[in-house]
């Protein structure tokens, strides 16, 4: 079998995962939490809190992930012009607030929205000479008006962000415990947060509650399912109800296997790539 490298930095940041990045010459800064790490080009992590974190999810077998999804010759041409991309092990709430934001919007406003939120609410830091503001905790989130989150660029999205703090906050969400739960279970949880549906609560679940068989269905995932496997799955609308959408998950995993939403992130990097979107 082909060796696939262990960590490509820079195809794992710029996939759509994560929006509090950037880079400064050969090193990559990002915000995760209450943490800010720095990344060399071979994936060693410096971090501001002197956490030992498995980021770049290190102790996944990626030769076994790999095998497993490459199923046909379109995921396989996608691994193989990507390798090296990880999934992202993110701080659950920050993953959270990220992807609410997320809906209806591009990888450019996200950014600059949760740029908004954490000068506006998050602790300034130095680390390395440079100024980073930490992502604010559910609490300060909680307590904040729904006039000064608006004041972050998030629109109609504000009364969530507020509400998922709050929810956050009093532990009726426990972030670990959906760690170690059931997809089904941990995905029937996240919903119940205000502003989450299937595509959001997927991406929490695959980048941050350890689910790997996430696959989070956006209208770029659409387009490549209609464009590569029309006929294998059944596509013919852009938008899909809430039970197209779990039958159609359903048929991704009995193709890709336990591991589909990394042939979901691999395809998803590619066909961005092709229509040279912007990432950060």
């Amino acid at each position: 079998m082909q060796k696939y490298q262990i960590i490509n930095v820079e195809n794992s940041i710029n996939s759509g995962q994560v929006f509090l990045w950037k880079k400064n010459k050969e090193f990559w800064s990002g915000v995760n939490g209450n943490d800010v790490l720095r990344v060399d080009e071979n994936g060693n992590i410096d971090s501001y809190q002197n956490n030992e974190i498995d980021f770049f999810r290190e102790n996944d077998n990626l030769e076994e992930i790999i095998k497993s999804i490459s199923k046909d010759k379109t995921v396989k041409m996608a691994v193989k012009k990507f390798q090296g991309l990880r999934i992202l092990r993110q701080d659950p709430f920050q993953c959270l607030i990220s992807f609410i934001i997320s809906s209806n919007s591009n990888i450019p406003k996200i950014k600059n929205n949760l740029e908004n939120i954490s000068k506006k609410f998050g602790k300034k830091i130095m680390f390395h000479n440079q100024e980073f503001f930490l992502f604010p905790n559910p609490k300060k989130l909680a307590k904040a008006s729904i006039n000064e989150i608006t004041s972050c660029g998030v629109g109609y999205r504000a009364k969530f962000i507020k509400e998922a703090a709050k929810i956050t906050d009093l532990k009726k969400i426990d972030f670990n415990y959906l760690k170690k739960s059931d997809y089904q279970n941990a995905k029937e949880n996240i919903c119940q947060i205000p502003g989450v549906g299937n595509k959001v609560a997927d991406c929490v679940l695959l980048f941050s509650l350890e689910k790997l068989e996430a696959v989070p269905l956006d209208r770029w995932i659409i387009r490549i399912l209609e464009k590569y496997y029309g006929k294998k799955f059944e596509i013919n609308t852009k938008t899909i109800t809430e039970k197209q959408y779990n039958i159609l998950h359903k048929k991704i995993v009995n193709h890709f296997g336990p591991f589909a939403g990394y042939s979901q992130q691999f395809l998803f990097k590619m066909e961005r790539e092709i229509y040279q979107k912007k990432w950060l």
